[in-house]
């Protein structure tokens, strides 16, 4: 019988997975977040319902949440997968995690770029890297309904929310 590679040991990790996950979904949201920062909305403010935004205001709105819907899908199917919550309770408590994370990077955004006057993209890395520890948590015993036993167990057991 062979031994398990480190890629396979590394896969069966969850908060590796969760980690890859939480990666492909930030890298859509910074890719989309400098597309939109650097080439399509050039103004410094918008109007949107007679409301102003800056610039990276609303390229933070638009970025992080096409950002949390691909890290929805890849932590739902592959990282927390042994979840019995229903998709619909997921989605909703992930994304009211994510409303909540929302408001946390744009005051770290904020502070980043007004008052340490950091280029906007490398203030987007630095506030989504640091609210990146808290999310794991937040998601696995919330957004997922999962203990901190993580069915140790029985790993086939059905319990959960």
């Amino acid at each position: 019988m062979a031994s398990a590679t480190f890629g396979q040991k590394l896969f069966k990790n969850q908060v590796a997975r969760f980690i890859f996950s939480a990666g492909v979904g930030f890298l859509v949201d910074i890719f989309v977040f400098y597309l939109l920062d650097h080439n399509f909305l050039e103004q410094p403010t918008y109007r949107v319902f007679s409301f102003t935004f800056d610039n990276y205001t609303l390229s933070l709105a638009i970025s992080f949440f096409l950002g949390v819907m691909v890290n929805f899908l890849i932590t739902r199917y592959l990282v927390f997968n042994e979840s019995v919550s229903s998709p619909a309770k997921q989605f909703f408590r992930f994304v009211t995690v994510a409303i909540i994370g929302f408001f946390a990077n744009l005051t770290l955004l904020d502070i980043f770029i007004r008052s340490l006057h950091l280029y906007a993209p490398v203030a987007r890395v630095a506030a989504a890297l640091s609210l990146f520890f808290a999310s794991f948590f937040v998601h696995k015993f919330f957004s997922f309904s999962l203990s901190l036993r993580h069915h140790a167990a029985r790993p086939d057991s059905k319990t959960g929310n």
